[in-house]
């Protein structure tokens, strides 16, 4: 009777589950070790674990209520969902709540929301529903390129005013999702050649208008004086509408002008904290690992619980640990990935593909951060970083792939493979 009970809630395929459900116990181990800072601030142990708890059990609920949603429906959002990310990325820009330098932030009804991440997802399904849409024999016809780069552009700016490694993240999954949906080469060899132009600008106007403080403040903090004097009505346009030029010069400057091999006496800990000492938490792992909340580095790495949750998984779970963290966002991308080969229908297969590089390209980031092959993005590991937006919203996005995996009408000879009379099938999929 329990197991029925239970096979009714946990519906969809269980390999998906299984991933989930071992990234949030994951998620809940690490970020109670890595959550020092939030319980001195809070002043109890169990007040910032309760709160994370309470978060990734609202997430399984959304993630449950999802794939009880039939995959067919999931088109019908998408105009409103469009013209609320549109919107609130707008309503963020003009007056959102900034957080480390970053205006990315909307209250509704006091609880704080994050428009990017559903942003994220509402691109995702509208690219997957025109290159479904205009599918020929011969691939996606050269009208859905056009398509998908109109909607591309009402979104991708305004995210990238704010959070540029989002915005090149979603560029990326994008690309990848023209390609699996068959957009023609010659269409996507131009964008490539127009991105890699584009990039060129972008980081050459970063280098020239933007300000690298911690340079500033390594030179005896002249210029960084004279920066705090000016007044605000002094500041160019171009430092007005794009004030994250300093942060990201300041990223760029760091990862290129680091040394291959520095001395311990020569690492700054106070400009370098967060990759400091995340390399520390590494090299101290000794491989084997230090344990389970036996984490030394959290007490000094900034946002441990969050962008640099990696490197502490690595200093108690050591290379095994990191390891299979990898290997189940690795399961996750190519069970998908089956799921999607099951799909008679494009709609379904390329949403589902679609969510699931978004995750793991995401994880492949804050991975590549933590152990120093990637400058500093900001970007959370999804479903086990601490968060609040981001942890509902990529839940919902496994629930999508379990609802396509459960509801979305499968190839004939799947049917015949797995023995299903073609009346229950249909009946399934009603």
């Amino acid at each position: 009777m329990i197991n029925k009970t239970l096979g009714n809630i946990f519906k969809g395929d269980k390999v998906i589950w299984m991933v989930f459900f071992f990234l949030c116990l994951i998620s809940v181990i690490e970020v109670y070790s890595a959550s020092a800072q939030l319980t001195y601030k809070a002043g109890s142990y169990i007040a910032p674990m309760i709160k994370h708890i309470g978060l990734l059990c609202l997430g399984v609920f959304f993630t449950v209520l999802t794939l009880n949603i039939k995959c067919r429906y999931f088109k019908m959002f998408t105009p409103f969902m469009l013209a609320g990310s549109i919107g609130a990325l707008i309503w963020v820009y003009i007056a959102g709540a900034s957080t480390n330098g970053a205006q990315r932030w909307i209250s509704i009804l006091g609880i704080p929301f994050q428009p990017s991440e559903v942003a994220k997802g509402t691109l995702v399904l509208a690219t997957a529903q025109i290159l479904s849409a205009t599918q020929t024999e011969n691939g996606a016809d050269k009208d859905a390129f056009r398509y998908i780069l109109t909607t591309c552009a009402l979104i991708i700016p305004l995210i990238m005013l704010e959070n540029l490694s989002t915005a090149l993240l979603l560029c990326i999954v994008i690309f990848m999702m023209m390609l699996i949906g068959r957009v023609p080469m010659r269409q996507l060899g131009k964008l490539l050649g127009w991105v890699i132009l584009l990039i060129a600008v972008l980081v050459s106007s970063v280098m020239i208008f933007g300000t690298d403080n911690t340079a500033a403040t390594a030179n005896n903090g002249k210029q960084l004086t004279e920066q705090v004097k000016e007044e605000p009505g002094e500041k160019s346009s171009v430092e007005k509408v794009f004030h994250r030029f300093d942060t990201w010069k300041a990223r760029i400057d760091k990862f290129i002008t680091r040394k291959g091999d520095v001395k311990p006496n020569e690492v700054d800990l106070n400009k370098d904290a967060q990759v400091a000492y995340a390399n520390i938490a590494i090299a101290s792992s000794n491989i084997a690992g230090k344990g389970p909340g036996n984490s030394e580095e959290c007490d000094f790495i900034p946002q441990a619980y969050s962008d640099f949750i990696f490197a502490i998984i690595i200093e108690e779970m050591g290379i095994e640990g990191a390891f299979f963290v990898a290997l189940l966002y690795i399961i996750l991308l190519f069970r998908t990935g089956r799921i999607a080969g099951q799909c008679e229908n494009n709609f379904p297969a390329l949403l589902a593909m679609g969510l699931a590089l978004l995750l793991v390209t995401q994880a492949l980031f804050n991975m590549c951060v933590a152990v120093g092959l990637a400058p500093v993005t900001g970007q959370p590991l999804p479903l086990i970083s601490k968060g609040g937006t981001s942890t509902i919203i990529n839940c919902v996005y496994i629930g999508v792939i379990l609802s396509i995996s459960r509801s979305a009408q499968k190839k004939p000879e799947i049917i015949e493979e797995t023995n299903i009379p073609t009346g229950k099938a249909d009946a399934n999929e009603k």
